[in-house]
């Protein structure tokens, strides 16, 4: 069978030097596949590393240790010439739509600067066609195009920050929660759009995010990152289904349900304590500090990777028979 992997990820790092012999770990050792024509979600709370694993795999960051292997090559080790064509085949839609775009430069000028950049559609009048085309694409106008961006609302902007993404015919997009900025009403639309241009153009997407409710929408796996570490990775449904990591209860805890019956009865998994510094993180397991399981093994162990089940992934003292002493399933959860 032909291997379907567009993006490997293996043991990256990326560390940011402070001074005075302190180190911020933002992503210490994740590894991960991302397979052609999915939507690999990454969630977590804020300051988990998850905006700088996505940034340090597109190269914005230079990564501290691991490889990024896109489509067979190594990211991190390509020359000039390669990397200018791997920019040509992933692009990335950034947070913030109202900072990522130049705010003196009209829309025809934001979506078509990349086109220039790589000499793709030299003729003029070929170039506006194809900013049309693509601001159609997104749901705008053909003559927004010689609008600038305060013209237009927080999700307008998006949209074309898309078109801005898609302008180079890209097979990924890193989407660096690309809805957290945009009001509840308008988050819904771009999620479809992201789907909806999956579809027509058979993109690949790493879904960067931290609502979980929203990432269950459009993400067939989702990787779940706590303090620069993946603590559990599996099929999207079976994640909401039979969560197994304490960190992703607790996520998924949070999510209200429109049933207030429901809603009424459910036990809330509340995490005491702060999230830790990424610049001492602690010894073992990095969620030990706020886990209401954690035991003596969890501060002198790295918790391993292990696949309990076909495809589901965690890493967990309660799932290693070494350590553990009943099935985690068989645990209460407190209040």
């Amino acid at each position: 069978m032909e291997d379907q992997t567009l993006l490997e990820v293996k043991n990256l790092k990326k560390h940011f030097s402070l001074g005075k012999g302190e180190t911020l770990k933002a992503v210490d050792g994740i590894s991960f596949k991302v397979l052609k024509g999915e939507t690999f979600g990454v969630v977590g709370e804020s300051g988990c590393g998850k905006s700088t694993a996505g940034r340090t795999i597109i190269g914005l960051y230079d990564q501290t240790d691991g490889e990024v292997i896109f489509k067979g090559k190594n990211i991190h080790n390509m020359n000039e010439k390669e990397r200018f064509s791997f920019y040509r085949n992933m692009q990335m839609i950034f947070q913030d739509p109202y900072a990522s775009l130049n705010p003196r430069s009209t829309v025809r000028e934001i979506i078509s600067e990349p086109m220039e950049v790589h000499g793709l559609y030299p003729d003029k009048k070929e170039r506006l066609e194809r900013v049309q085309e693509l601001l159609e694409d997104v749901g705008l106008n053909r003559d927004h195009a010689d609008r600038y961006p305060h013209e237009f609302s927080g999700g307008q902007r998006q949209r074309i920050g898309i078109a801005r993404a898609l302008a180079l015919n890209p097979e990924f997009i890193i989407a660096d929660e690309p809805i957290s900025a945009l009001d509840v009403s308008v988050q819904a639309q771009v999620v479809n759009l992201l789907k909806r241009l999956q579809k027509e153009k058979g993109l690949t997407y790493l879904f960067i995010a931290h609502d979980l409710s929203m990432v269950k929408q459009i993400s067939s796996r989702i990787a779940v990152m706590y303090l620069g570490h993946i603590v559990e990775l599996t099929d999207s449904r079976q994640l909401y289904k039979e969560p197994l990591h304490p960190y992703t209860k607790a996520l998924l805890s949070a999510i209200p349900i429109p049933d207030p019956d429901i809603e009424d009865q459910r036990e809330r998994i509340i995490l005491e304590g702060e999230l830790p510094s990424p610049v001492d993180p602690p010894s073992g397991c990095v969620f030990r500090t706020r886990c209401p399981y954690a035991m003596d093994t969890c501060a002198a162990h790295k918790p391993e990777w292990q696949e309990i089940e076909t495809g589901h992934y965690v890493a967990c003292h309660l799932y290693n028979k070494k350590y553990s002493q009943g099935d985690f399933s068989t645990v209460a959860v407190s209040k």
